[in-house]
């Protein structure tokens, strides 16, 4: 059991740990944590945007629904060129939790 499931099941416990215990527990968060900022960052530089067309499809919605969902600020799009995109991440978003962000 490592220190993070310990605080989870028992968090009013005191322990006593080592200096290097503490060092190696402080090392596994930051890369934990430098992970997920590296994830994020790669993922908003490769945002896709998709047309109106293909978000109808890979959500299996109507023109009609996604027109509504617009006008309600369900799902927003940006404009490029004159025509509505739609960001990738805010489809997965929708397809994972079921809602926008």
């Amino acid at each position: 059991m490592n220190i993070q499931e310990l605080a989870q099941c028992a968090p009013a416990i005191n322990i006593t740990i080592t200096a290097a215990e503490l060092k190696d527990f402080a090392t596994q968060l930051i890369a934990e944590t430098k992970a997920e900022l590296e994830q994020s960052i790669s993922e908003s530089k490769a945002e896709a945007y998709l047309t109106g067309e293909k978000v109808m499809e890979m959500l299996e919605i109507s023109k009609a629904t996604l027109y509504r969902w617009k006008q309600r600020g369900y799902l927003v799009p940006i404009r490029i060129g004159g025509n509505d995109r739609y960001r990738q991440s805010d489809i997965n978003h929708i397809l994972q939790k079921g809602g926008p962000k």
